[in-house]
C-alpha cells in the first residue's frame, strides 16, 4: 500500500462526512458526480494515496461504495467482509488508514437484506448450522441478533439486526479500539459513523 506523499490537506471530519452525503444525493437523483478516471490522475495517485474516508462495508456486490458515494480513484479507503466485521486483517487496514494516511472519517455501512446477517438471524432462531468458515465468519454478528431479537422479537429481526450491528462496530472503532485511533477521535480529527445502505432507492440512511 502506498503510503501519502506531499499532497494537500485533509478535509475535517465533517467536511468528510458532507462529502459523502452530497455524492449520495447526487446518486439518489440519478445525476451521480463524475469521477475522475483521467491518465493523469492514475499518475498522480501512483506517487501515493490520500483517501478522504475509510469505508467498512459488505462484500455484497450490490453495494458499490464509490458509486454510491460519488467517489473517484483513490478517494476511499476500503475494507469490505460479509456483514462488514472486522478481523485482525481488517482492523489493520483500518489503523493503517488512520495512522498513515490521515483519514480524518471512518464509515461502518450496512445494507438491507444482508445475507450475512440474515443467516446470523437463522442462527438465532432456527439453530441453523452453516459449513465451512461461512458459520465462524457470522459469529461475530449473532450478539447484534440477540440484541435485536430482545427489542423487536421476529418481526423487522434482519433490519433491525443489520442496524444493531453497525453500531456494535461504531462503538467498537470509537470505545474498544487502539489509542491510534482513540487519540485522533478525541482531539477532534477523526469522527466514526454508521450507515445503511438502502438497495432499492440507493440512499445511504446515517444512524
Amino acid at each position: 500500500m502506498a503510503t501519502s506523499s506531499s499532497l494537500s490537506a485533509q478535509p475535517t471530519p465533517d467536511e468528510a462526512l458532507q462529502r459523502l452525503v452530497d455524492g449520495n444525493d447526487a446518486f439518489v437523483a440519478d445525476q451521480p458526480l463524475p469521477s475522475d478516471l483521467s491518465r493523469e490522475r492514475r499518475l498522480e495517485l501512483a506517487e501515493g494515496q490520500q483517501p478522504f474516508a475509510t469505508l467498512v462495508g459488505c462484500s455484497d456486490s450490490r453495494v458499490g461504495p464509490e458509486q454510491l458515494f460519488g467517489a473517484g480513484l483513490g478517494e476511499l479507503f476500503i475494507v469490505r467482509t460479509a456483514g462488514n466485521n472486522v478481523d485482525t486483517a481488517g482492523m489493520g487496514s483500518i489503523e493503517y488508514s488512520v495512522a498513515v494516511l490521515k483519514v480524518p472519517l471512518i464509515v461502518v455501512l450496512g445494507h438491507d437484506s444482508c445475507g450475512a446477517v440474515a443467516a446470523a438471524t437463522d442462527v438465532v432462531t432456527k439453530d441453523t448450522r452453516f459449513p465451512g468458515s461461512i458459520g465462524r465468519m457470522i459469529e461475530p454478528i449473532i450478539p447484534a441478533v440477540l440484541v435485536a431479537r430482545r427489542e423487536v422479537g421476529e418481526e423487522n429481526l434482519v433490519a433491525r439486526s443489520v442496524e444493531e450491528n453497525v453500531r456494535r462496530m461504531v462503538e467498537r472503532l470509537r470505545t474498544f479500539s487502539e489509542p491510534m485511533l482513540l487519540t485522533p477521535q478525541e482531539q477532534g480529527e477523526l469522527k466514526v459513523v454508521g450507515a445503511v445502505y438502502e438497495l432499492a432507492t440507493g440512499r445511504v440512511r446515517w444512524l
